[in-house]
Formats: C-alpha cells, sequence, structure tokens
C-alpha cells in the first residue's frame, strides 16, 4: 500500500462522507475502509479526519437501566446483558482503534523503505559520480601526455626537415661548384691549347722544327700535370659529393 498518493487531494468532507456512509451500511468504520470508499489518499490525511468525526460523534448510547418491579427476579440477567451491551461499542472502538494503528504503522514502515531506498540511491550516485571523476581525471593526464609527445614528435620532424632541407642545399651548392670547375678547367685546357699552338707556329719560324718540338713536348708535360691535378681535384669533389648525398 502506497502512502501519500498524488494527484488526489482528501478533504475533510470526503472523510466524513465515506465514513458516514459505512456506518449507515453497518459496517466497520477503519482507515482502510474509508480510503478504500474515497478510492486512495493519505492515510496521515484520512487519519486526522476520521479522528476529528469520531470526536464529535456523540457516545454510544446506553440502554435505559430501568428495573421494572416485576422483574426483580430477572435482575442478574438484565445486568448481565446490559454489561454485554455496553461493552459491545467500546469493543468495537478498539477494534477501529487497532485497525487504525495497523495502518498508521504499514504506513511508517513503507515511508521508512522508501527511505532507505532513497539513501541507497544517493550512496550509488555517489559513488557512480565519484568513479567518474576518476575516470576523467585519468583520461586528463593521458591527453596531456600525448599532446606533449605529438609536440615532441612535430619538433623532430620540423629539424629533421630543416637538416634535411639544409644538406639539400649544401649538395646542390657543390654540385654547382664542381659544374663551375669542371666549365674552368675546359676553358683552361682550351685555352692553354690554343696558346701552345700559336707558340709553336711561332717557335717554328724562329728556331726550327726541332726546337719547337722540343718546347712543344716540355709543354704537352705541363699541361698534362695541370690537367692531372685538375683531374684529381674533380675526383676529390666528386667524392665529397658522393659523401653529401649519403648523408640525404
Amino acid at each position: 500500500m502506497k502512502t501519500d498518493m498524488a494527484g488526489l487531494d482528501v478533504t475533510r468532507d470526503d472523510v466524513v462522507a465515506a465514513a458516514e456512509s459505512l456506518q449507515q451500511d453497518g459496517a466497520a468504520v477503519t482507515i482502510d475502509a474509508v480510503r478504500d470508499s474515497i478510492g486512495g489518499g493519505a492515510i496521515t490525511t484520512i487519519h486526522t479526519h476520521l479522528a476529528d468525526w469520531r470526536a464529535a460523534q456523540a457516545a454510544p448510547a446506553l440502554p435505559e437501566a430501568v428495573m421494572p418491579p416485576a422483574l426483580l427476579a430477572e435482575l442478574s440477567r438484565w445486568a448481565q446483558g446490559y454489561a454485554e451491551d455496553a461493552g459491545a461499542g467500546l469493543r468495537d472502538a478498539l477494534a477501529r482503534a487497532e485497525s487504525d494503528s495497523a495502518a498508521l504503522l504499514r504506513a511508517g514502515e513503507e515511508l521508512a523503505g522508501e527511505r532507505d531506498a532513497l539513501n541507497a540511491d544517493v550512496a550509488a550516485a555517489s559513488a557512480a559520480r565519484e568513479q567518474a571523476q576518476l575516470v576523467a581525471d585519468e583520461r586528463s593526464e593521458e591527453i596531456d601526455r600525448l599532446l606533449a609527445e605529438l609536440r615532441n614528435a612535430r619538433q623532430v620532424a620540423a629539424d629533421a626537415l630543416v637538416g634535411k632541407a639544409k644538406d639539400q642545399l649544401a649538395i646542390d651548392g657543390k654540385d654547382a661548384q664542381l659544374a663551375d670547375l669542371r666549365q674552368q678547367l675546359e676553358r683552361y685546357v682550351s685555352s692553354n691549347a690554343a696558346d701552345s699552338d700559336a707558340r709553336l707556329a711561332a717557335q717554328m719560324e724562329l728556331v726550327g722544327i726541332k726546337t719547337e718540338r722540343d718546347n712543344l713536348a716540355l709543354e704537352v708535360k705541363e699541361l698534362r700535370t695541370q690537367l692531372d691535378a685538375s683531374r684529381s681535384e674533380r675526383s676529390n669533389l666528386r667524392a665529397e659529393l658522393e659523401v653529401l648525398r649519403n648523408k640525404k
């Protein structure tokens, strides 16, 4: 049985009307009977109005104790019947009071059960909230750690890209320098060859073919020496370029 039913406003008039109807029908006027007759309502409210109604009722009328003179012999029997009739109302009142007390006790027990259930729900909700807060704190720490790792990884990647770009620029510079040296070497060899040819022609005219041939041989030797030096320098440049490329 639920107490304090929501949506049903029980008034004193409702309780009085139900109690009088039960009384006219000869039924016991109890809290449960009144509540069933109304169709619901708070037990505590019904008890308050029913107590007021009972207090307003006149005490059960006692049979008039008239002693007929002719019935003195029946005095003992009459007195016993009178006592039984007088006690019937008190017994009914006591039964109603016991029924009302039992109803109030059940209502109190149900309220206590609902209170305990609410306390258990509150404790469970508090524990769940604390657990959720712990999980949230752990997730926050994990996110901070991952963000720090991401920043470090980005910095390492950026440094690697910068280093690679610098290496590429250095290699490109070495390639350009090597190409320029090759061009200079070719121009130098061509220029020396042209100069040698001119000098050879002039010397052949002045001192003869033999002297010119010796000079030409000497000059060719020098040119070869220079060419070997240039080739050695070019080999060194190639080795340096290869080392730079291997660093990529």
